[in-house]
């Protein structure tokens, strides 16, 4: 056989080298984005939007109740009930949420004072009370959660902080609904001067916080027009049809590790839905 059959032979070898690398890679990407979607849950990781050490914006998603929906054999019915008030488990989480868009279209800050809850409107006010040691604080409510056994809500690292029990990674809690919130964010000062001990923490309304400088919301981070605000700018704007969701069975024992966030996957198009993790 001559060169040219030699080097029709090496040339053949190329593509099908060059085929099977792409066939890899598609199957990379597949069992990638599959990784992704519980199997329980139907569900696949909502976006994160700012990078660690970027600032995150306050404000700047939607007002949303949502319609009754159930996920996991439990029905879940979102409504503004102004006598909400009931009381269960909490669990925080922090860094592996940090960044990534909440049910209603903001951007989770792990530092800031804020809550997901499986029902109540986005965004509102609730006062959290540990029962453990009366330490009462309001937080913002933002994202749909809690996903998993007998929660009752999620709140920030900085919450768990100063309602101290992020140690133990959950507590006995009171959750009484306070009011709607600003959709241009919440002063983390003002909420943080709610904190009491032995009493209820009053409404922010009523709290007055000494400062040279009053609160500003910030729709985007102080950069400037950074990558990180142009994916909260087009993540928001394809989130626009979300419906909330939350789901959990069982009994939940021992500590909390926080995980990724999740966000159901719709096959069919963009999904309907936004949520944090199910841990």
């Amino acid at each position: 056989m001559g060169k040219s059959g030699s080097d029709r032979i090496r040339l053949a070898a190329r593509a099908l080298a060059a085929a099977g690398a792409c066939l890899m890679l598609a199957n990379c990407g597949s069992s990638s984005k599959l990784s992704r979607i519980d199997p329980k849950y139907g569900v696949s990781s909502s976006p994160r939007v700012v990078a660690s050490g970027d600032t995150v914006p306050k404000g700047g998603g939607t007002y949303r109740i949502g319609k009754p929906y159930t996920v996991a054999g439990r029905v879940y019915v979102p409504q503004e009930n102004t006598k909400y008030k009931a009381e269960g488990l909490a669990s925080w989480y922090g860094d592996a949420f940090h960044g990534r868009l909440t049910a209603n279209g903001e951007v989770f800050d792990m530092a800031s004072l804020s809550a997901a809850h499986p029902t109540l409107p986005l965004p509102c006010y609730v006062r959290v009370t540990n029962l453990g040691n009366s330490k009462s604080l309001v937080v913002r409510v933002n994202d749909r959660g809690p996903y998993h056994g007998n929660r009752l809500i999620d709140v920030s690292n900085k919450a768990a902080e100063l309602l101290e029990f992020k140690r133990n990674g959950v507590a006995p809690v009171r959750v009484e609904y306070v009011g709607r919130a600003p959709l241009e964010g919440s002063d983390d000062r003002q909420l943080m001067a709610t904190l009491r001990t032995g009493v209820p923490a009053p409404s922010p309304s009523t709290v007055r916080v000494a400062s040279a400088r009053p609160f500003v919301p910030e729709l985007r981070p102080s950069i400037g027009e950074t990558s990180a605000s142009s994916r909260v700018s087009t993540h928001r704007q394809e989130s626009d049809g979300r419906r909330e969701v939350s789901y959990g069975e069982g009994d939940v024992t021992g500590r909390v590790h926080p995980v990724a966030a999740y966000a159901p996957a719709d096959q069919s198009g963009p999904s309907e839905f936004s949520a944090r993790g199910l841990y």
